[in-house]
């Protein structure tokens, strides 16, 4: 199969169900998504479908806050950089079998620092609470 461009809502689809296949069958994170989020599939996909749009299409079909679920689920389970290296080792390897191309790479750096930003902000939580306690 030829890897595509990035550049359509019919491939950050291609992205997003390819990229969740693998995590659901991951045996560090899919529990997490399964059993402790206990996501809805139905609900969260067509979620993840407008927050890839958004950074990637800039069409702005994301309406929401993206690390407020993480939060609640911290409570429940720490997340921890390895959690996010292995999310993060997921998506890129999504995106290098299906997809080619500048915008590709652009997405790649993106969810780069998406794995960054979010995990340093729980670790400081985390480690933060701890203090408190």
């Amino acid at each position: 199969m030829s890897r595509r461009l990035l550049d359509s809502p019919e491939d950050v689809k291609l992205l997003v169900d390819s990229f969740y296949e693998k995590v659901q069958t991951d045996s560090l994170i899919g529990p997490i998504f399964t059993d402790v989020a206990q996501v809805d599939w139905s609900k969260h996909l067509p979620k993840m479908y407008a927050f890839w749009e958004s950074i990637i299409l800039g069409n702005n079909a994301y309406d929401g806050h993206p690390f407020r679920p993480h939060l609640i689920v911290n409570q429940q389970h720490t997340l921890t950089i390895d959690h996010f290296e292995r999310w993060l080792q997921l998506f890129s390897q999504t995106v290098t079998e299906n997809f080619t191309g500048e915008i590709a790479e652009q997405v790649r750096q993106r969810a780069t620092q998406i794995a960054l930003v979010w995990s340093s902000k729980l670790e400081y939580l985390n480690n933060d609470s701890y203090m408190e306690g």
